[in-house]
């Protein structure tokens, strides 16, 4: 029973060192992979879709990398915590191995009270002498999985500082084409004077998105209206507030929050025709899109805005980067203790708004499962 309750104590902990590894390893295979796709995207027909592609292969590298990186950390938190509980017991176990070690066989195996005291002290030295051993081999293990996994990490430094590089490399390429992009359609041209007038005479974000739509005079070229209901969010992250879900201040606003990583891509969830870009309001940068008759997506909170008033873009088009600034691989290494892997530190507001009104974006994005 000992013997299996030991296997299984040094299966369970090799495997969590090799799952960490394993998940390393991978995360840095797919950061190679998104650095030859960086260099291919130069000399792809359509550039934007290319680097579009490769900023995300980056994020989804850099996410699985600090995953790995976490997990690692929390693993070996988890075992440096358990030895140090276990110190004294540790010295003690040590102390009785260094005597039985300088101590004359034929003393050991000596009773004072003669031949059936050694008997029964031989028994008992039999009977303890492999849980001694397992409890050894248990710590040595413990050991060498805490060496492997600092190890682990700090041979994964290089590997993701390269992976942070090329992301800032991409965006910025990915930047540069979308501001040299001619080949999309032009629903309209933007009357400045008229977006300027709107903007001075708005209060607040509901009257600005009526006046938009009502100084449409044509029908929208898209229609994303099959696709109601499953559309993805425009950034990888979790949703941090519900529709109307109230905030610390009590505040009711009638969409959604999702909490992402600095510099994150946002991405139009259909094709549909820019309205407006730029600031607006206390919501920072917005960008609104028309993906179908009477309907606006209000995409508030990014550090930059891609793209032109009037354009009309196909889905997953790049229409912006969030803020903050991302970490060197060494504060990631920090970060990535439990609870703080990864640090979704940004936010962006979507709203849906349906004839005028805002709606619950679940009725046109798949949220079930975030």
């Amino acid at each position: 029973m000992r013997l299996a309750v030991l296997f299984v104590l040094l299966w369970s902990s090799v495997a969590q060192a090799q799952s960490a590894g394993e998940a390393t390893t991978l995360a840095a295979e797919r950061l190679a992979q998104a650095g030859n796709q960086l260099a291919d995207a130069t000399s792809a027909r359509n550039r934007v879709e290319a680097l579009t592609k490769t900023v995300r292969a980056y994020e989804d590298g850099l996410i699985a990398m600090r995953d790995g990186l976490r997990r690692a950390a929390i693993r070996q938190t988890t075992l440096e915590t358990a030895l140090a509980a276990k110190s004294d017991e540790i010295g003690q176990l040590l102390g009785v191995l260094q005597t039985m070690g300088r101590a004359p066989t034929p003393l050991l195996l000596i009773h004072p009270s003669g031949p059936t005291g050694t008997a029964r002290s031989g028994m008992m030295v039999a009977d303890v002498a492999p849980a001694i051993q397992a409890e050894v081999n248990t710590i040595r293990s413990e050991l060498e999985e805490i060496a492997l996994l600092r190890s682990l990490q700090q041979n994964a430094v290089s590997t993701l500082q390269d992976g942070l590089n090329g992301a800032q490399s991409a965006r910025a390429a990915l930047s540069t084409a979308i501001s040299e992009r001619t080949d999309l359609p032009q629903r309209f041209t933007e009357d400045a004077v008229q977006t300027a007038l709107l903007l001075a005479s708005t209060e607040t974000l509901a009257g600005f998105a009526t006046g938009l739509s009502d100084g449409l005079n044509d029908a929208s070229p898209v229609d994303a209206t099959a696709d109601k209901g499953a559309l993805t969010l425009p950034v990888q992250g979790t949703i941090l507030r519900s529709f109307e879900q109230p905030d610390a201040s009590g505040i009711r606003r009638p969409g959604i929050i999702i909490a992402a990583r600095p510099r994150a891509l946002v991405t139009t969830p259909a094709a549909a025709t820019i309205l407006f870009r730029g600031p607006l309001l206390d919501y920072g940068n917005v960008t609104i899109l028309e993906p179908a008759v009477d309907v606006l997506f209000v995409i508030a909170g990014m550090d930059e805005v891609f793209g032109e008033v009037g354009q009309v873009i196909p889905q997953g088009s790049p229409i912006g980067l969030l803020g903050g600034e991302t970490p060197n691989a060494r504060a990631i290494l920090t970060q990535s203790e439990p609870d703080n892997g990864g640090v979704a530190s940004q936010t962006l507001y979507l709203e849906v708004r349906d004839g005028q009104s805002p709606v619950n974006p679940s009725d046109w994005f798949a949220l079930d499962d975030r």
